[in-house]
């Protein structure tokens, strides 16, 4: 698209909007009708560990959004010389799960309980057996029937229970609806209705009664949305929320808000059977496209669904590259006490590449990157070690393979039952994400654990917002009865080329022997968390 030609789309609304709010940052992705990036915008930002909890205050939430918004605008009128009043679409995608729980006239009633957290363990076993259906700690309803169980006195009064994209959504627009992909994570669904399983909805309604609760689980929870459905207009209240400035017009239609598991896959293509992508960040966690059903409840794979009600079997690790990252940020306090300048993307590449060159098995080093909990091992404290013995070979290349490893072990021991045990199938698997933004290395890092192909995309790099944004630009165009699968194969990724990287028999044999010491080790991990109070 030429400058002439995405000055005329903006200025005809011609463009969809995503934003979503990631563990870190949150980005905001306008396209064109091409679908490609016209300009972005983002905020940092990071959760907070407060009384036990980890958390975001939602002033924080308001003030990362306007900014991020306020930066797309800005980048809007550098590039094109005109100014951004309006667009076609828009939708807002957030990191899964937690808990966010509103009393009727709509004031927060504890502060804001993310997924990050594993404080749900007695409700998630509970509803799990109660089910028969896997319910992990970080998903809405754990965290609901915990509050229920600890007797806390905010619950009786609930009036609405949602997640991060619900909440901006609904203040947003005034609508309380969901994705069913970011529906998925708060109660199961029923893919056959495409709604909430009323069988287990009603299980946990009589857990209700018999606590003299008044109201019902469907009172509370958002109305299901499937993926191009109506999900309500930008209000003026809304539009200044987001934009203080006034010069965003209210009115623009929105899409149902997702999760980052669903816009993971749309960014990716990965909503057919057979397909699967992973992403890997903060957290981590893979996704495939069940063709039939597993055949049983595991507690380290969650069913969740595409954002058009396809069932998933998705495998979610807590924790991902923040260890990583904090070794990477002493790396460059060193650089600097030296006297060496160095960009903090130079040294990221140069570290990750470095890795490359180490032993397959990381020089018999170990490392644990559990900032917080992980359920997949579970550990309920986390803890982050490195671990050698005198016979290690403790070389700075081993020291970052160990710590790439790391960041995909608690993955790999759920993935191993998805396609070991469970013998699912991918045509393909892509990744997206930070992991992935040094070319070739995490590829061969993630290939070597799954021991899989991984492709990564020319526009991974957008991420979820860009992923937000074709939901978006997708709700403009349902009314001709396209499928979504259809939509993103046919229009936004033909002819789009892949880098993929192959399985080195050499990486997966190392990644083996590391596995083998990292599951050794766990009793390490555990005795810190319970020293390290």
């Amino acid at each position: 698209m030429t400058t002439t030609e995405a000055q005329t789309a903006i200025e005809q609304a011609r463009t969809a909007l995503g934003i979503e709010l990631g563990s870190t940052r949150i980005k905001a992705v306008l396209i064109g009708e091409d679908h490609a990036p016209l300009a972005s915008g983002s905020h940092e930002w990071e959760n907070r560990y407060e009384n036990g909890i980890w958390t975001y205050p939602l002033q924080e939430v308001w003030s990362g959004l306007q900014n991020a918004f306020q930066a797309l605008r800005a980048e809007v009128q550098a590039r094109y010389g005109i100014p951004l009043r309006t667009v076609g679409a828009m939708g807002f995608s957030a990191m899964m799960h937690g808990y966010l729980a509103f009393d009727a006239a709509g004031d927060l009633l504890v502060p804001f309980r993310t997924w990050r957290n594993t404080i749900t363990g007695p409700a998630a076993a509970e509803l799990t057996e109660r089910f028969q259906f896997n319910i992990p700690q970080r998903w809405s309803i754990a965290h609901l029937y915990q509050a229920i169980l600890n007797d806390e006195p905010h619950v009786p009064h609930i009036h609405r229970l949602t997640t991060l994209a619900g909440y901006v959504h609904w203040k947003l627009t005034g609508q309380n609806v969901l994705g069913i992909g970011e529906a998925s994570g708060m109660f199961p669904i029923d893919s056959a209705r495409n709604d909430y399983d009323n069988r287990m909805m009603s299980a946990f309604d009589a857990l209700l009664a018999q606590r003299g609760i008044a109201w019902t689980l469907r009172d509370i929870l958002p109305a299901v949305r499937l993926a191009g459905e109506p999900a309500g207009t930008l209000t003026e209240a809304g539009a200044r929320l987001l934009d203080p400035s006034g010069e965003l017009q209210a009115g623009i239609p929105l899409c149902p808000p997702e999760g980052d598991a669903g816009t993971g896959m749309v960014a990716t293509n990965s909503v057919a059977p057979r397909t699967g992508n992973v992403s890997a960040g903060t957290s981590v966690f893979a996704m495939i496209v069940l063709e039939q059903p597993l055949s049983k409840v595991y507690p380290e794979i969650d069913l969740v669904t595409t954002p058009t009600g396809k069932p998933v079997a998705m495998v979610h690790s807590n924790n991902c590259t923040s260890d990583l990252n904090a070794w990477v940020a002493l790396f460059q306090e060193f650089a600097q006490v030296m006297g060496i300048e160095i960009s903090e993307s130079k040294l990221y590449e140069t570290l990750y590449r470095l890795a490359l060159t180490g032993e397959a098995d990381a020089g018999g080093l170990l490392a644990y990157n559990y900032v917080s909990g992980e359920h997949i091992t579970h550990i309920e404290a986390g803890r982050p070690l490195f671990v050698r013995t005198p016979e290690s070979r403790f070389t700075l290349a081993n020291f970052m393979r160990t710590h790439l490893f790391a960041s995909l072990g608690a993955l790999k021991l759920g993935m191993d039952i998805l396609l070991q045990q469970e013998g699912a199938q991918l045509d393909r698997i892509f990744g997206h994400g930070g992991f992935f933004k040094t070319p070739e290395v995490g590829q061969r890092m993630m290939a070597a654990a799954l021991g899989v192909p991984v492709s990564v995309l020319s526009t991974a790099g957008e991420g979820g917002a860009w992923g937000m944004a074709l939901l978006a630009a997708y709700r403009q165009q349902r009314a001709q009865g396209e499928s979504l699968e259809a939509y993103l194969t046919g229009r936004v990724f033909a002819g789009q080329n892949a880098l993929t990287v192959a399985p080195d028999p050499a990486d997966v044999a190392g990644f083996a022997a590391f596995m083998e010491r990292y599951k050794r080790g766990l009793a390490i991990e555990q005795t810190a968390g319970e020293a390290l109070k």
